[in-house]
């Protein structure tokens, strides 16, 4: 009787290990559904049946489930990186994507890796950029419906039905939304009604005294203060000094017009010799604005041009560590000229 119960002993030792196995198997797959539910596919948030989501040029996937995930979306965002890395291999295209109720959140990332799914087309038009980079931009947007944009200058304008002999500045900076294949005509021409009545708004609510003898002059120191600063609370002085040179007789001496009338001769520098070389908007040697706008100014710009500050500044420098410094005199601007040089040979 000594041998079967050793038999059967032996039988016990062998089958628990298997069922332990299974069970750990079973544990594992529960728990990779857990993730995978509250990552993958868990429900993509969406208010009511539909909703749109808006992805910018330079979104990418890492900020898109970063943000899920802080706004408790979803968990687990490391799963969804390593999906994307490995199944989706792409980059998020800027659009306007309709979102469904029901649909997952892998569903999503995979909805917005292709712009032929996107309901609208984000344009992005930033401040400070210029007419021909706004051309080049719409150019290479294959959403766009190209009508206009291939032809001659003037035929252009003619055809959106501008009254002005040169496109610069006339189109106003932002981020807009136009439907997939919406035309370039219908785009410019939105634009351009836009900056038109930003421009009319400021005119109508200008200060007293300013030396522009239309709108339009009030436009084109709209994108040389556009161009001098990228800082909000400069643009009110900036536009002080240089309309003070106005008043008083000085020359504009801005560099941002030297830049544009020297066109594609400019390489990212500009030496003593293009500062003394004449051309229609080099405020070096001419007297008073420029011809045109030398960039797409903001409304905040235009604003300013309008409305520029109260000192007494003819002057201004950059100081090396973001900002500039204005001056009244020009012993003040030579100190500060000086100053601005020893930061700038401390960072070398």
């Amino acid at each position: 009787m000594s041998n079967p119960k050793k038999k059967s002993k032996k039988k016990a030792t062998r089958v628990f290990p298997f069922k332990g196995i299974v069970v750990l198997i079973a544990g594992f797959m529960v728990l990779i559904g857990v993730i995978l539910g509250s990552s993958l596919f868990r429900s993509y948030p969406v208010q009511g049946e539909k909703q749109m989501l808006a992805i910018g040029d330079g979104d990418s996937y890492s900020s898109f489930i970063d943000r899920l995930a802080k706004e408790n979306k979803v968990s687990f965002p490391v799963v969804l990186k390593l999906y994307q890395k490995i199944m989706i291999h792409d980059s998020m295209k800027a659009g306007v994507y309709e979102i469904h109720q029901g649909m997952s959140v892998r569903e999503v990332m995979e909805l917005v890796s292709n712009a032929e799914n996107a309901q609208m087309n984000r344009i992005l038009v930033i401040e400070g950029t210029t007419f021909k980079q706004l051309i080049e931009q719409l150019k290479k947007d294959d959403l766009v419906t190209k009508d206009v944009i291939n032809l001659p200058q003037d035929q252009m304008l003619k055809a959106l039905s501008i009254p002005f002999n040169h496109p610069e500045g006339l189109f106003a900076p932002d981020t807009y939304f136009f439907a997939k294949g919406e035309s370039d005509k219908k785009i410019l021409t939105d634009l351009y009604k836009r900056q038109m009545k930003a421009l009319d708004t400021a005119w109508e609510n200008r200060a007293s005294g300013l030396p522009y003898k239309d709108k339009y002059e009030a436009l084109i120191m709209a994108s040389i203060v556009e161009k001098e600063t990228s800082l909000d609370h400069e643009l009110n002085q900036v536009s002080g000094v240089f309309v003070r040179r106005l008043q008083q007789g000085m020359r504009l001496q801005t560099d941002p017009t030297v830049i544009y009338g020297m066109g594609d001769r400019y390489k990212g520098n500009i030496t003593r010799t293009d500062l003394r070389t004449p051309t229609p908007y080099n405020t070096y040697t001419n007297n008073g604005l420029p011809p045109t706008p030398i960039a797409l100014p903001s409304q905040k710009a235009i604003e300013a041009a309008m409305h520029p500050d109260n000192s007494n500044n003819i002057y201004f420098v950059a100081t090396g560590n973001g900002g500039h410094k204005f001056s009244a005199s020009l012993d003040e601007h030579n100190r500060a000229v000086q100053e601005y040089l020893t930061v700038i040979r401390s960072k070398n």
